[in-house]
């Protein structure tokens, strides 16, 4: 499923119009990405966690090559789904 994909279905759901329906998932991502780089998390219940994790630093190797390669230390954002959404996943 792409962007306009998800746009359409949750109109469907909602009974909104597909271009208010785009605005507000704009505006959802927008506060996520907001939230995410501050630090914050955003829990959804049901649904999930989103949280910003921190990587070390480590080396890696070239596969090319095989050099090694200094990769530094950064911040990943992260998703831990909750416990609906495992149900939902996992439905036989």
């Amino acid at each position: 499923m792409n962007r306009s994909d998800f746009i359409k279905a949750i109109a469907e759901k909602t009974d909104l119009p597909i271009n208010k329906t785009g605005e507000v998932i704009e505006a959802a991502i927008e506060v996520l990405t907001e939230a995410l780089s501050k630090g914050d998390d955003l829990t959804l219940v049901g649904f999930g966690r989103f949280s910003v994790k921190q990587r070390n630093a480590r080396t890696g190797r070239n596969p090319s090559t095989g050099a090694e390669l200094k990769i530094p230390a950064s911040k990943v954002a992260s998703f831990k789904a909750g416990n609906n959404l495992k149900g939902a996943v996992n439905k036989k």
